[in-house]
């Protein structure tokens, strides 16, 4: 086969252009391309790590304004617990005073009460004396036919109405 025997001459010359296509391909792609990519890989990476920077920048003065917030919110919350505090105290306080005055009212009227019953009862005993005493002055005159006097009639029905 003549292809096999010419496979020698044309074997040298494979060798050539190869190392020349590896030559190009190394001068073209690592002296020319490769070094672009990788600045540009550096620069990529620079920049990732600064955005990394930057939001825990942001995240630390974030955290820090919510604490603010959350103090100043916890701030609020106690004042405003203080004041309801205050309110009910002064409403309880209120709402004692009041009491208090019903309650004297209430113990006035009742005082009152119980002197216009004790002078009504005193009315109606001295009145059931004066009734009684007459009743015993006619029941003496149309038993026995003899008259009592009145202070006599009187100091009988008092004698009866203590032992009662």
């Amino acid at each position: 086969m003549p292809q096999i025997s010419q496979l020698a001459l044309v074997y040298q010359s494979q060798w050539f252009w190869l190392a020349l296509t590896l030559a190009v391909i190394f001068f073209v792609v690592g002296r020319g391309i490769l070094p672009k990519v990788e600045t540009t890989i550096d620069a990529r990476d620079a920049q990732i790590a600064a955005d990394l920077a930057e939001a825990e920048r942001l995240r630390a003065e974030a955290d820090a304004a919510e604490e603010g917030w959350r103090s100043k919110i916890n701030a609020v919350h106690a004042e405003a617990a203080a004041q309801a505090a205050a309110a009910k105290a002064k409403a309880t306080a209120d709402a004692d005073k009041r009491i208090a005055k019903a309650s004297a009212e209430l113990a006035q009227k009742t005082a009152e009460a119980e002197a216009q019953l004790d002078a009504a009862r005193a009315s109606a005993l001295a009145e059931i004396e004066g009734v009684a005493a007459e009743a015993a002055q006619d029941i003496v005159a149309k038993l026995t036919g003899a008259k009592v006097t009145d202070a006599a009639a009187r100091k009988a029905v008092a004698g009866a109405m203590t032992h009662a």
